[in-house]
């Protein structure tokens, strides 16, 4: 067998590996490239929020870094992580306030993983203290913070900045963006990403914050209300004053996987029109806005329809299954994080245009591995993570778009070059929230 067709088989071999479920990544790269070099020669790192997913990002970064410090507003998660093992191992620092994480010079990199509405503070801060920043989805909270964020990176451009969207370090994910951006499934015409509907629930009772927690910092930028344990912590996905509901927690998963295989990834693009008449909401709104506050209030059934130019549409539903649906005139392709399914599978229509140089290409040129790797492998060698912020905020500008136009039930107009929603004052007043005194995000001059 020549070199060339033993590449491609063992690429195969690797990509099915992985679509059977196999713990690694499925690539025949090394998953430690870093991770036994000499302690001078690995990063420090500072892991801002260490609760669940923040836990298991630090247990990554460990294999490339040595974590010298650990913030939480909640002070169980923080001695917690302290104390890991694999993380602070005793010896890390603990601390309640990211800034002093930030002001650390000996720290080179910040892992993020708070709620939501403190994504692009914190981050932006962080490119401005001098550190590289690997984030967790959504990085954004609003249209506006797509715009602060991606206007920090373009400034800070010798950092490195990476999303936590795994998904674009997954086999089964990038086969399918390649067999449709090479025009294997035809000219697509409607895309389904069904990301299921956000929980119900409520009313729940206001009572005291727990002593570990600092209650007030917690809601940062958000309005000042009574606590609530429902809001707080892994909760908080299901509150728009602090998300998305589904249209940004898994939103930012499967709408980004649509959003790049289709090409539609670059500033200046995206839907022109989104349809949010099909949307339904646990508790009453008017103007767009929740009238109770003790209970869920994302969306929890919805069909959304943004419309491109092209006169593509992409369904972003809460029915069947959830995953990614490509239809095109020549055939169908289901993805997700279980399976891969359709005709072009199970006829191996990309068999030989499935290449590992489709695979550098997909990511940027770098060595395909897994997702932190990539983003340790950047800050050596410099370059564009595969989950890079710029493509990433157009992902983010249709899940917010998504959500205004359910929220207010009705259609609305978007202008991507302008970036701003047209011929709707009420629609457009949801570019921005407003930031409580003493939390304001930083505006940096555009680059």
């Amino acid at each position: 067998m020549s070199n060339a067709g033993r590449n491609r088989r063992q690429f195969l071999q690797s990509a099915t590996a992985l679509a059977a479920g196999a713990a690694s990544v499925g690539f025949p790269w090394s998953r430690t490239a870093f991770a036994n070099r000499a302690k001078n020669d690995r990063p420090t790192i500072g892991c801002i929020g260490v609760g669940s997913m923040g836990t298991g990002d630090a247990h990554g970064h460990a294999n490339f870094g040595d974590i010298v410090a650990v913030c939480d507003v909640d002070s169980v998660h923080a001695e917690r992580a302290r104390q890991d093992p694999k993380i602070g191992k005793g010896t890390a620092d603990a601390c309640k306030d990211y800034r002093k994480i930030l002001e650390r010079k000996d720290i080179d990199v910040v892992s993020i993983v708070t709620p939501d509405h403190w994504h692009v503070k914190i981050a932006i801060e962080a490119l401005q203290a001098g550190k590289h920043v690997f984030c967790q989805k959504p990085l954004t909270l609003t249209l506006e913070e797509n715009q602060l964020i991606r206007a920090a990176c373009k400034k800070y451009s010798d950092r490195i900045f990476t999303v936590g969207t795994q998904q674009r370090s997954d086999g089964m994910f990038l086969r399918a963006i390649n067999m449709v951006q090479k025009g294997l499934l035809g000219d697509i015409k409607k895309v389904t990403v069904g990301i299921n509907g956000s929980p119900t629930g409520g009313p729940f009772a206001k009572t005291t914050p727990p002593s570990e927690l600092d209650w007030d910092m917690w809601l940062g930028q958000a309005p000042k209300v009574d606590y609530i344990d429902k809001r707080c912590h892994y909760e908080f996905r299901w509150w728009y004053e602090y998300s998305g509901g589904k249209f940004t927690d898994w939103g930012a998963h499967h709408v980004d996987v649509a959003t790049w295989a289709l090409n539609e990834h670059k500033e200046g693009m995206g839907p022109v029109k989104i349809d949010g008449t099909d949307a339904q909401h646990p508790v009453p709104f008017k103007d767009g806005n929740p009238t109770v506050d003790d209970c869920y209030n994302t969306s929890h059934e919805f069909n959304v329809v943004c419309t491109y130019a092209s006169g593509v549409e992409m369904h972003v539903t809460s029915r069947g299954d959830n995953g990614v649906l490509f239809e095109g005139t020549k055939g169908r392709l289901f993805v997700n994080r279980g399976k891969i399914t359709g005709a072009p599978i199970d006829e191996k229509w990309d068999e030989g245009k499935f290449t590992p140089e489709d695979l550098t290409r997909l990511y940027n040129g770098k060595t395909p591995e897994g997702h932190k790797e990539n983003f340790f492998r950047c800050i050596r060698e410099g370059g564009m993570p595969v989950s890079d912020v710029f493509s990433h905020v157009q992902a983010m500008t249709t899940c917010h778009l998504s959500s205004i136009a359910a929220r207010l039930g009705r259609v609305i107009q978007w202008d991507p070059k302008a970036e701003k929603i047209t011929g709707d004052a009420q629609a457009a007043g949801f570019f921005a929230r407003t930031q409580r005194p003493g939390f304001e995000i930083p505006s940096v001059a555009r680059a």
